[in-house]
């Protein structure tokens, strides 16, 4: 993954979440105001307050229910009196509006994105509350007027609610509901609000409750039911002929009920503590739980809910646990009576998987983007905050679709075509407004629960493809972390301010409510809740710079920005020993390992001992449940040097200790040294080269990280390219092998950036590839891919178009050159060739590289071997027709049963043809010799001689004169001469033949 640069100003930076608001209304002339105030009917007067926007004008845009929208920016308000301008609006036959308000400048009021919904006659619209009243009438509440009918006062209480505002949505009894969100109620006294309601002949209403931007209390489902006269309403407790709560203000001095029914059991090294709820005039707040015992001393944890679940305790230990309640004004009961349990013996941790630990360039790659592939499970499906704003809600296409159940359940598909490994998306849990697809990690020690399902747990994959004796590579990012920092490391309390503006955005803290991506916070509906990103008041300890203060900037819905509105590394709002505190420049220079690279991803400073603690131990844990490799992300951003003092030491060590000498030895790492460039050396800069990860340090550096970055860097760029090392590990010595060198081998692999560069045509990508091989520690590990989901070949932006017959030739290269051959989700159907690959949130995922793959693997599939498919049904025995899926089919059964195509060096010494070469692969008691040409025709001189037979065609050749002479087999063809080999493999296809 890469990102092309960082935003300019920050009114770019949060254009992307931005737009998730709707634009003002396209406007369609509508009839002349002055004209048809003239004409009968109804008419509304709109009164909007000033004070909070202080703008220097105020248009009123609206239209008509069922009508045509004003031009834009609608018609002037009229000053009206002290902070409020009206105007009065013709309505016709229509019973209300739609209306947005703003300066004229292109600063907008559109109620969040919904606009406001208004009715007929005084309305006042102030901060985003809308009520039926004229604030200009001498300061009245705007109430019913007396009359002989009955009324009902009604208070509602909002002091654990957070509300800033509220309003009632009603119908008195046998009568109409108000139009959504119905009629503000005014501030009363401290924590209530108030409302005088008109009932008529009625003597009761039904009632719901609001805060104006969509949060509801509506009585847990049941609506409330008021009476007539005075009623009050608090924490879904409804007291009828109630006294004014605000006659006087009487501080609030009366502690809770004690917690009573405390019950506490032991499970392990676990307890579950229990209590019924106490009661409190006010609500209670929350619950202090105290333990005592153990060696740990005693304990207070704080509780929102009546269940406590204590766990890493001592074994066979006795603790006491006793409760408080606490109400919102801090008053706290006496203890409970005391709750005894005795913890029992540790339970074994879960069974863990382990790496089937065999050398990885036997395993073809498949690379799935898992949450696109195919979805086993629909619950756990989850849009996000971009849902509507992409168009994948008009598709039915949420971004987190596909999971590991739909993965487990089409391994088969995947063995089927002949991959034996399975390179999957990163598996932690993400947060930002578009995380899908992994890359902006939140939580690292934690399973998105987005992919995973009863019975389809990571766990569960990771042993249902060893089943299979197939592998899974697990992508993982040790440069960064999500915007929202990282969980157990470090997480911004806040960054927003949550004004009138941002409360659509920011959702309200609800305490003891966490983030996991999948569950639903209750009051905002939200599972992308986010209420613990914002404040209305500058935090305590804040250290973001001019926290609050207006930027100057807009939105480009014209909302104002402030500044610590979004992340940003030069706001001081990341500490600097944890994260880094600068934008990259230059991408070939220094800061390119010591800067952000966007605002969605905060760079962590990996020479951090507490970084490098924090991640090492996140990814120990999926290295215990038996992954059998890493896919490094962004990989060129982290010093050589931390890399090979710290991290790939780590994976060695930890892999060695749970698996064994040999798992560790195979244990494949492979880094994305991200260099768009068709040259050997990324710019001439080796240390942004890919080659250059795959080498140990050669000198020693300081003993301080940081330090010892800088002066590696100062070094090997003084060295340049003329003085890398240099390796023979790929090439053959004459025709025979040798054994491979690898003690000064790093431990990363890397991705063949050079070859996916030039993949526009396959020839450029041999020739190309074999050019850079010597400076690789051994290129025969490198991953090679045409496209991805990030590129497509010369950094095209759109998955690769070349046509089938390219497509079959480039495959033909990758599974017979030196390399481990790796394919995209699709690619083997050509699936959304020349598609934009991503797009963000600014257009559906349907129309991308990224497309929900799984409606082509629709029904049933069942392979018993690899490129051995025993039975399909519906659309996925479609897909297993195509040309191409026959074309790698055959290619993985080639290369699965020739080992010099797998593990071979190579050489084209002697052999003339353009993707023509030789390998070979000697160890023990295999001795595996290949004469190999795509596409064109070939000779090969001064090989050994005697009996080759072709794995494509069968065709036998006995060679006495060391010479082999191929005819060109077609585009897409090759030809495999296999020394003392089987013959023919597999059945003719539609290149293969």
């Amino acid at each position: 993954m890469r990102w092309l640069g960082r935003p300019l100003t920050v009114a770019v930076a949060v254009a992307a979440v931005l737009s998730a608001v709707p634009a003002p209304p396209a406007a369609s002339p509508a009839a002349d105001p002055a004209a048809a105030a003239a004409e009968p009917g109804n008419t509304a007067t709109v009164f909007y307050y000033t004070k909070t926007k202080n703008w220097d004008r105020y248009n009123l845009h609206y239209a008509p229910d069922g009508g045509s929208w004003t031009e834009v920016p609608g018609v002037a308000m009229e000053a009206a009196c002290t902070d409020w301008v009206k105007r009065t609006v013709p309505l016709g036959s229509a019973e209300g509006l739609r209306a947005t308000f703003n300066n004229g400048s292109g600063t907008w009021d559109n109620n969040g994105g919904e606009n406001y919904a208004l009715g007929t006659g005084a309305l006042t619209v102030k901060d985003g509350v809308v009520a039926h009243s004229d604030p200009c009438a001498g300061g009245q509440d705007p109430g019913p007027t007396p009359g002989d009918g009955n009324r009902a006062t009604v208070y509602y209480s909002t002091r654990t609610l957070g509300w800033t505002t509220a309003n009632i949505h009603y119908r008195p009894a046998g009568g109409s509901w108000t139009a959504v969100p119905g009629v503000g109620m005014r501030a009363a006294c401290a924590g209530w609000w108030k409302k005088d309601v008109d009932l008529g002949a009625a003597t009761s209403l039904t009632a719901a409750f609001n805060n104006g931007n969509g949060v509801w209390d509506n009585n847990k489902g049941a609506d409330y039911t008021l009476p007539a006269g005075v009623t009050t309403v608090a924490d879904n407790t409804v007291t009828a002929d109630a006294d004014d709560p605000c006659a006087e203000e009487v501080p609030d001095t009366a502690a809770p009920t004690v917690p009573a029914g405390v019950s506490a059991r032991a499970d392990g090294v676990s307890v579950v503590l229990t209590w019924e709820p106490s009661t409190d005039d006010t609500g209670v707040a929350k619950y202090q739980v105290t333990r005592s015992g153990g060696t740990g001393g005693e304990v207070v944890s704080d509780v929102g809910s009546t269940v406590f679940s204590d766990t890493g305790l001592e074994e066979r230990t006795t603790y006491t646990y006793t409760v408080r309640a606490t109400d919102a004004a801090g008053n706290v009961s006496a203890a409970s009576a005391a709750a005894i349990a005795t913890t029992g013996r540790r339970p074994p941790a879960p069974a863990a998987g382990r790496p089937l630990a065999t050398d990885p360039r036997k395993d073809p790659i498949y690379f799935v983007l898992t949450a696109r592939f195919n979805d086993g499970d629909a619950t756990n499906n989850r849009g996000g905050s971009q849902h509507e704003k992409s168009g994948n809600a008009a598709n039915d296409d949420p971004m987190f679709r596909g999971d590991f159940k739909g993965l487990v359940n089409k391994l088969d598909y995947i063995k089927g075509l002949g991959f034996s490994a399975v390179w999957i998306t990163p598996v932690v849990l993400n947060r930002s407004d578009y995380d899908y697809h992994g890359y902006h990690g939140y939580d690292f020690y934690k399973v998105d629960p987005r992919l995973e399902s009863a019975g389809a747990s990571y766990q569960d994959l990771i042993d249902a493809a060893h089943a299979k004796g197939m592998k899974i590579y697990q992508d993982v990012v040790y440069n960064h972390s999500s915007r929202w920092g990282a969980r157990g490391l470090f997480t911004p309390t806040v960054y927003g301010v949550r004004d009138s503006q941002w409360s659509w955005y920011y959702d309200e803290k609800q305490p003891g409510f966490e983030y996991d991506g999948l569950t639903v916070e209750p009051k905002s509906g939200k599972s992308y809740y986010n209420g613990d990103l914002w404040s209305t008041a500058e935090p305590t300890g804040n250290t973001c710079v001019n926290w609050g203060r207006p930027t100057g900037a807009k939105s480009p819905e014209g909302y104002t920005l402030y500044d610590c509105q979004w992340p940003s590394p030069t706001s001081g709002m990341f500490p600097k020993a944890l994260y880094h505190n600068c934008w990259i420049g230059n991408w070939e220079g220094e800061d390119s390992r010591s800067c952000w690279l966007h605002e969605d991803l905060a760079d962590f400073n990996t020479e951090n001992p507490q970084v490098q603690n924090y991640l090492i131990g996140a990814y120990d844990k999926y290295i215990d449940m038996g992954v059998d490799g890493f896919r490094v992300d962004t990989a060129v951003h982290i010093p050589r040097t931390t890399w090979n003092r710290r991290f790939l030491p780590a994976i060695q060590e930890r892999v060695a200790q749970q698996h064994g000498a040999e798992a560790a030895k195979n244990f494949f790492v492979f880094g994305e040294v991200a260099a768009f460039v068709n040259d050997k050396w990324n710019r001439g800069s080796v240390t942004h080269s890919a080659q250059f990860y795959t080498w140990k340090e050669r000198k020693e550096y300081s003993a301080d990280d940081a330090k010892a970055a800088l002066e590696m860097y100062e070094y090997e760029q003084q060295q340049g390219t003329g003085n890398q090392p240099t390796s023979a590990n790929a090439f053959l010595e004459g025709n025979s092998y040798h054994v491979p060198d690898h003690s000064r081998f790093s431990g990363m692999n890397v991705i063949d950036m050079r070859m996916h560069m030039n993949f526009g045509d396959a020839s450029n990508a041999f020739h190309n590839g074999k050019d850079s091989d010597d400076s690789y520690n051994d290129a025969t590990y490198n991953v090679v891919y045409v496209d991805s989901h990030d590129y497509g070949p010369n950094k095209s932006s759109e998955r690769f178009s070349g046509g089938t017959d390219a497509w079959a030739e480039n495959m033909s290269l990758m599974w017979t050159f030196r390399g481990i051959p790796t394919l995209y989700y699709g690619s083997e159907i050509e699936f959304q060739k020349g598609r934009k690959i991503d797009c963000g949130p600014t257009c559906p995922l349907a129309t991308t590289g990224r497309a929900y793959y799984g409606d082509h693997l629709a029904g049933d599939v069942t392979a018993s071997d690899f490129s051995r498919v025993d039975s399909a049904t519906g659309a996925v025995a479609t897909t297993l027709a195509q040309p191409l899926v026959k074309h790698v089919q055959r290619l993985n059964q080639i290369r699965r049963a020739v080992p010099a195509l797998q593990m071979g060096q190579y050489s084209t010494d002697g052999v003339t043809g353009d993707m023509a070469f030789k390998r070979r692969y000697t160890d023990g008691g295999t001795d595996s010799f290949a004469l190999v040409t795509v596409s064109g025709g070939a000779a090969y001189d001064g090989i050994p001689n005697g009996t080759y037979r072709d794995a494509v065609t069968g065709d036998t050749r006995t060679v006495t004169d060391g010479r082999l002479t191929v005819a060109a087999p077609g585009k897409g063809n090759l030809r495999v001469y296999v020394l003392n080999g089987p013959g023919k493999i597999g059945a003719d296809g539609p290149y293969l033949k």
